[in-house]
């Protein structure tokens, strides 16, 4: 047996909302310079005039990774990481932590398993109702992730994080701290259906054929699964997500448009611009987190019952 052992009682909702949080920002400091590598390559290609001139060129993961490092310094993969956990404690807290409460809420009373139908509208859910809360601080950090800053210190766009908020709303209004927010309900109840479904799915069918147990080989399985799942499901409208949050003021009328333009433009592959990025971010992030959230699920409800026996 590898971790802690499954809770007698099972873990509340307060427990799995602190845990999905916690557990998120553990995936994302691990995982942060993939997602960074994503937004660049995703990025890449739009307007290719002035982007010659200005931008360096990437190639695969580790070149973008390398490129930063050399043409930025070494905290370049990390542009945007206060805004990642902010995003993370306030996005998977209510995606991934109220999950369970609204897959019962949807679920027939009586019922001994939920259906897949009902499964995927609680991702759906969760998914909207976590984007509605977080937009702004995704935003921010695609803006960060997305920018190669001037050598001087003085001419950058944002001193940081929080003037990033207040200089975008002062720009380009508060609706442009919801810039993209269409697109990312989309890509985010198709991410969120899609890691969670397939996780819940995967790590019940192993549990009930008996050929894992509710532990770490369980748990690790059914997370690449989800990560897997999510990517390719997910892509196309990440990077018009991406691509729209990350443009300046009029250059796409709509993330409809923002679509059309990739097709004309790019052409339909370009829906898939750093998909290897993605699913190594996405595969890591997900092994991570959820292992990473099982245990931490375990740990709470342990010492929520060992604080209830020392107030008895």
């Amino acid at each position: 047996m590898v971790g802690l052992k499954p809770s007698e009682v099972p873990p509340t909702t307060a427990v799995k909302f602190l845990g999905a949080g916690t557990a998120a920002c553990f995936a994302d400091l691990l995982t942060f310079p993939l997602d960074t590598a994503k937004v660049r390559l995703q990025i890449q290609g739009e307007n290719q005039a002035t982007q010659a001139a200005q931008r360096p060129q990437y190639r695969g993961v580790l070149g973008t990774i390398l490129t930063m490092v050399r043409t930025e310094g070494p905290r370049s993969p990390y542009n945007g990481l206060v805004a990642g956990l902010q995003r993370q404690m306030s996005f998977a807290s209510i995606r991934i932590g109220l999950y369970d409460s609204v897959k019962q809420f949807y679920t027939p009373k009586g019922a001994d398993h939920s259906s897949i139908t009902t499964r995927i509208l609680a991702g759906c859910t969760t998914g909207a109702m976590a984007v509605s809360c977080a937009q702004p601080t995704d935003v921010v950090k695609i803006r960060f992730q997305a920018s190669i800053p001037p050598r001087a210190r003085s001419n950058r766009k944002y001193s940081g994080t929080m003037d990033a908020y207040r200089t975008i709303a002062r720009e380009e209004g508060v609706r442009g701290l919801w810039k993209g927010t269409l697109p990312n309900i989309t890509r985010n109840a198709i991410v969120n259906c899609a890691e969670m479904v397939t996780y819940d799915i995967i790590k019940e069918k192993l549990l009930d054929y008996h050929l894992l147990t509710d532990n770490f080989p369980c748990h690790f399985i059914s997370a690449f699964g989800a990560g897997f799942c999510a990517t390719l499901v997910a892509s196309p409208v990440d990077v018009v997500k991406t691509r729209y949050m990350n443009s300046p003021p009029g250059q796409y009328r709509s993330p409809l448009d923002c679509m059309l333009k990739m097709v004309a433009h790019e052409g339909p592959t370009a829906f898939y611009k750093g998909f290897t990025p993605s699913f190594l971010r996405l595969g890591t992030w997900n092994v991570v987190m959820f292992v990473t959230y099982e245990q931490l699920k375990r740990a709470f409800m342990k010492v929520q019952m060992l604080r209830n026996l020392h107030s008895e």
